[in-house]
């Protein structure tokens, strides 16, 4: 079995203080992508990691991230597209021929665990495709075009859904494909999948495996990182950090 990682950090939006990208600011001493990184990095059943960022990223990031920190399992750094969807495309389009099973993760999930990382690798062998979910715990509703509550749906039904999303090559390159050819665009990997008719299975995944996409999110951040200094290990109950 041959597990490649395809790492998404080509966004454009939101930058943080001292204009850099969310992706690029420090959690500690190291930067957001580079913790992410060094959890795939450490992963024995992650064979390569293809990197996708913004085009005029990709010096930075060799340097700065890549260099930097010596990581030895990123086999090739690829330009990004103007949406995600474009961009994990390239990341499918480069793997290798070889490649069994892709794993789909945001650059900006520093606290993703190896634990994850290889439970979502054997179950997507097992059943082909698979997402990281929690329960959601606050109560959800569906609204108007007015702005007015239309229904409160059923909580014990809805999900959180996070990332990594790990699927067998041949089945996320076909729903790439059949998503290009009728201009579809979904608001993650796995729904590509689900137009296949291809049953997506849920794994547990954590609440501390956050997305920082918003200052907010980056307090969180910087308190888990410094649980994390602390304890030496995940918040997460994963793996250590090298």
């Amino acid at each position: 079995m041959k597990a490649i990682a395809v790492i998404v950090s080509a966004g454009k939006g939101h930058r943080f203080m001292e204009g850099r990208k969310k992706q690029f600011h420090f959690l500690g001493e190291k930067s957001i992508l580079a913790h992410t990184l060094d959890k795939f990095e450490t992963c024995p059943l992650i064979r390569s990691i293809l990197l996708v960022v913004g085009q005029e990223d990709m010096d930075y990031c060799l340097k700065e991230v890549i260099e930097k920190y010596k990581f030895q399992k990123v086999s090739q750094i690829i330009p990004g597209g103007k949406r995600r969807q474009e961009s994990v495309k390239n990341g499918i389009n480069a793997l290798p021929k070889d490649a069994d099973i892709v794993v789909i993760h945001d650059g900006v999930r520093p606290f993703v665990t190896q634990g994850m990382i290889e439970d979502s690798i054997h179950s997507a062998v097992r059943y082909g495709a698979v997402v990281l979910a929690m329960p959601v715990k606050d109560t959800i509703k569906m609204s108007n075009p007015d702005g007015t509550v239309l229904k409160t749906l059923d909580r014990e039904s809805l999900w959180q859904v996070q990332t990594p999303q790990t699927f067998q090559v041949n089945i996320i390159k076909e729903a790439y494909c059949r998503a290009t050819e009728d201009g579809f665009i979904g608001t993650d990997d796995a729904s590509l999948v689900e137009r296949l008719g291809v049953k997506v299975h849920i794994l547990p995944g954590s609440y501390t495996n956050i997305k920082v996409t918003t200052p907010e999110d980056l307090l969180w951040a910087n308190l888990f990182a410094k649980m994390n200094s602390l304890t030496k290990e995940d918040p997460a109950g994963g793996a250590k950090n090298r």
